[in-house]
């Protein structure tokens, strides 16, 4: 009998402790990861426009 009062009172004990609560829950904001350019693109535009000036300037 003492068993089975220990096993009820365990029983109870576990599931009190793991049991939610009627607050709402706390969702966190996901994270956003961008992609990086390369370095490479960033220089493409103002070489161009250097050899355009260039060869603007030679003629």
């Amino acid at each position: 009998m003492k068993k089975l009062v220990l096993a009820a009172v365990l029983a109870a004990a576990a599931s009190t402790a793991t049991a939610g609560s009627y607050a709402e829950p706390v969702i966190e904001a996901p994270v956003i990861v961008e992609e990086t350019t390369s370095s490479s693109s960033g220089i493409l535009i103002p070489l161009l426009l250097l050899a355009v000036v260039a060869v603007a300037a030679s003629r």
